[in-house]
């Protein structure tokens, strides 16, 4: 070897790569099986998902009007709040827009007679 890094925009350098193959395999391959047995009597907690059955909750149906209401509000509430304003929705055929409009006029109302 002379010491030197070779180029890569020297032509003329011929580089002889017979010695970079790829090695053998030194260990044979483990079946899975073997894999699993080991690993369950070794007590390895496998990181493959459970098929386990959550409470999903139920899906809304899709809630799609036009009422020129174009400003959105995210906000976090606790579940069962968030379902009592759905019910009350629901319950008076009200689009959720709507539902928060007479609301936040409620507790307007209620606000100005405490003071």
């Amino acid at each position: 070897m002379t010491g030197k890094r070779a180029s890569i925009f020297d032509a003329e350098l011929e580089l002889d790569v017979a010695g970079f193959a790829p090695k053998e395999a030194v260990t044979p391959a483990v079946r899975p099986e073997e894999v699993r047995a080991v690993s369950e009597a070794a007590n390895f907690q496998s990181r493959e998902p459970r098929h386990e059955i959550h409470a999903v909750p139920p899906k809304r149906e899709p809630r799609r009007y036009r009422t020129g209401r174009n400003i959105q509000l995210n906000i976090k509430a606790r579940a069962n709040i968030i379902d009592a304003f759905y019910e009350i929705a629901d319950r008076n055929g009200w689009v959720l827009g709507e539902t928060f409009e007479r609301a936040v006029a409620a507790l307007e109302r209620e606000l100005a007679g405490n003071t």
